[in-house]
Parts: structure tokens; C-alpha cells; sequence
């Protein structure tokens, strides 16, 4: 395990970025029920709107440019924020193994302790194409 990431949760630092409080916001709000009401009503505002705009391609354009936009966005924001949650599930993971490595060893389980201490941190050592 690489120095610069914290060994414990406890050596976390509890700082937050702007960037994270931001993607952790956007994440709350896009995650509730109003937010696919927002959408909603969006779709029913521009399905009439042809008779107005008399042009179809216009009319397309001007809903797929939105949706696009906040899809883009969307998806960079909620990455960020899935990436950390995983990051600290992953954390809270190798601290539990850590301590019943700990326990086992104390019990006189040394092997089956060696053996969960190397297996803590697998994720970094596998790779998603199986090499």
C-alpha cells in the first residue's frame, strides 16, 4: 500500500475539498424524487413548444443540448462522489481485516493471519482484463 493513503480510517484527513462538498451536494439533490419531477416537467414544456418553434430540427436541438449538458455533467459529479464512497468502503474493509488478522494472530492463528494480512489490499493487485 502506497505511503500517501492512510493506513486507518483514522488518519483520514477530515478536510473536504470544494470540488467534493459540490459533487456531494449535486448527488443529494439529483438523487430525489423533485429533481425527476424537475426532468419531467422539462420534457412536458418542450414537447409543445414544435408549434411555437415551427421547426423540427430546432425543436430537437435545443432538447438534446440540454439533456446532453446535464448528463455530461451529471456523470463527471456523480463519479467523483461514487469514487470516494468506494474508496471508503474499501478503507473501513482493510481495517476490519487488519483486525481479525490481529485477533487470529493473538489466538495462534499465524498462518491464517499472514495469510488474511496479504490478501488485504487484493483490489490493488487484480486487474478488471484477468492479467
Amino acid at each position: 500500500m502506497p505511503a500517501s493513503k492512510p493506513a486507518m480510517p483514522s488518519d483520514v484527513d477530515s478536510t473536504v475539498g470544494w470540488f467534493d462538498r459540490f459533487a456531494d451536494v449535486a448527488s443529494r439533490i439529483v438523487s430525489r424524487a423533485w429533481f425527476f419531477a424537475f426532468c419531467l416537467l422539462l420534457v412536458v414544456v418542450w414537447a409543445p413548444s414544435i408549434s411555437v418553434l415551427h421547426s423540427v430540427s430546432i425543436w430537437q436541438l435545443i432538447i438534446n443540448t440540454v439533456t446532453t449538458i446535464i448528463t455530461f455533467l451529471l456523470v463527471a459529479l456523480l463519479q467523483n462522489t461514487q469514487e470516494r464512497s468506494n474508496n471508503a468502503v474499501q478503507g473501513k474493509l482493510n481495517a476490519i481485516a487488519d483486525s481479525l488478522a490481529d485477533l487470529m494472530q493473538a489466538q495462534g492463528l499465524d498462518k491464517d493471519a499472514a495469510e488474511l494480512r496479504s490478501a488485504v489490499g487484493l483490489e490493488d493487485r487484480e486487474s478488471s482484463d484477468g492479467k
